[in-house]
């Protein structure tokens, strides 16, 4: 087995030496197994471990005792722990998707965020062989191409998978080795979750046909992925010719229209992508119909695609788009810098006092602390404007307010109601996102506090 991770992660670069990796620690066998072995392994490798653990406020009790039992795990071996509770139900009802989707969105925001908090340059999930055999049986039953075929990745930027070609059973021989204790979550036995009746009814026949199932499994998604890989590679240089037009996507049809049929539509599910909103949710229908609007001939034709937007052909150009103008920018608005400032045609607040900046944990939920001696002029609430730029804390380097957006996936009809608190040295604050770093407070010192929320 530990032959079989090494191999693996050194093919994809996986631990990497003077760095830390982040372990994504449910308490369950495999992510326990993980842990440990990352840990072990990490002396050698020149690589230190953390571990992070979600709690959903899933499961009552159950699910108390399983992020005591993590903590307690890496107490007793130093490793550095973070944990956080969601409300998986609550925001789903929110969000209007479904608990899965939203636990998994949930967790991995939380994950990238603990991994910057304890500077961790890879985030390590413990999906293993077994996992990515039933990727692929559900993949098969749903329908899927070369994509969803070449099952879970092993690495996808920074997030890693170093058990993906260990069996579930070597995880288990290598617990009992150890005699290292995990807990079990109930809903892995619920068999009302597909993955669970594939685990559970499908993959003991087909064992049954090919004791060798998981391994040969394994080796036919590395060969897909290999395909996969490469058509990616073929359709990213394609996208490369793209260009930003404020906040819409150009790229001359031609460069799609005269890609091979298995690479058009890739081409156009990046360019999506590309665009910044999120998931593409679109069909293969939608993908042809966007390939089709680039081979065809009628210089302003339309193609219309899920949550609003739009594929827009402007004479030998194709233009990535939304529905619709975006709503017309309020007003700007001088901060109250003793009470709250409303601005209108936003759903936005914010509220502002003078104070003494409090010292680490004593800050009040959800309040940022600017030095007074570190603004210039009157602070005004406004849209974003050209150019603008911010340095969130905990973030990396500057970035314009632009890209942060289009990073954070906000919807483009939202970004112009986005309030951003400038003075005239620049920005201090964006309204949902945080504080300029360079404008804060130290403990102690005289500064003012912000909240910034939105109104319902």
């Amino acid at each position: 087995m530990l032959e079989t991770v090494k191999s693996l992660t050194a093919e994809y670069d996986m631990l990497p030496r003077g760095g830390r990796v982040l372990c994504a620690v449910s308490g369950g066998a495999d992510s326990i197994c993980l842990l440990h072995l990352l840990h072990a392994m990490g002396p050698e490798g020149g690589f230190t471990v953390a571990a992070a653990h979600y709690h959903h406020g899933m499961r009552g009790q159950a699910a108390d005792s399983d992020a005591a039992f993590v903590e307690q795990f890496c107490r007793e071996r130093n490793i550095p722990c973070a944990v956080e509770r969601g409300e998986v139900y609550a925001e789903a009802r929110r969000r209007g998707l479904g608990v899965e989707e939203t636990g998994r969105q949930l967790r991995y925001d939380f994950l990238r965020r603990a991994a910057e908090e304890l500077g961790c340059t890879r985030i390590a999930t413990a999906h293993n062989a077994d996992d990515n055999l039933e990727t692929l049986l559900l993949h098969l039953v749903r329908g899927a191409g070369l994509h969803g075929l070449a099952g879970i990745p092993p690495r996808r930027g920074e997030i890693v998978r170093p058990l993906l070609t260990t069996p579930r059973a070597e995880i288990e021989a290598y617990l009992k080795a150890h005699g290292l204790h995990h807990v079990e979550d109930c809903t892995n036995t619920d068999e009302s979750y597909a993955r669970n009746r594939i685990r559970r009814q499908v993959v003991p026949v087909l064992r049954q046909l090919n004791p060798r199932l998981t391994e040969s499994a394994a080796e036919t998604m590395g060969y897909l992925r290999a395909d996969n890989d490469f058509m990616n590679a073929q359709a990213a240089a394609a996208c490369s010719h793209a260009r930003w037009a404020e906040d819409d996507l150009v790229i001359e049809a031609r460069y799609l229209a005269q890609l091979p049929s298995a690479i058009a539509p890739r081409a156009a599910r990046r360019l999506l992508e590309m665009t910044g909103d999120g998931k593409t949710d679109c069909s293969a229908a939608h993908l042809r119909a966007v390939v089709d609007l680039a081979a065809g001939e009628d210089p302003s034709a339309v193609a219309f695609l899920p949550n609003g937007r739009l594929v827009q052909r402007v004479y030998k150009e194709l233009l990535f788009t939304t529905q619709g103008d975006p709503p017309p920018p309020f007003h700007p608005i001088p901060l109250n810098m003793e009470g709250e400032t409303a601005p209108e045609g936003t759903p936005w607040r914010c509220s502002c006092r003078a104070v003494l900046c409090p010292p680490p944990g004593e800050e009040t939920p959800g309040a940022c602390y600017l030095a007074r001696d570190a603004l210039e002029g009157t602070p005004v609430l406004r849209p974003r404007q050209t150019g603008d730029e911010i340095a969130l804390p905990r973030r990396g380097g500057t970035k314009t307010i632009k890209k942060l957006f289009i990073e954070e996936k906000l919807p483009r009809r939202e970004r112009e109601l986005v309030p951003i608190l400038a003075d005239d040295r620049g920005v201090l604050a964006a309204a949902g996102f945080g504080p300029d770093k360079s404008r804060l407070a130290r403990p102690g010192q005289d500064a003012y506090e912000l909240i910034f929320w939105k109104k319902e």
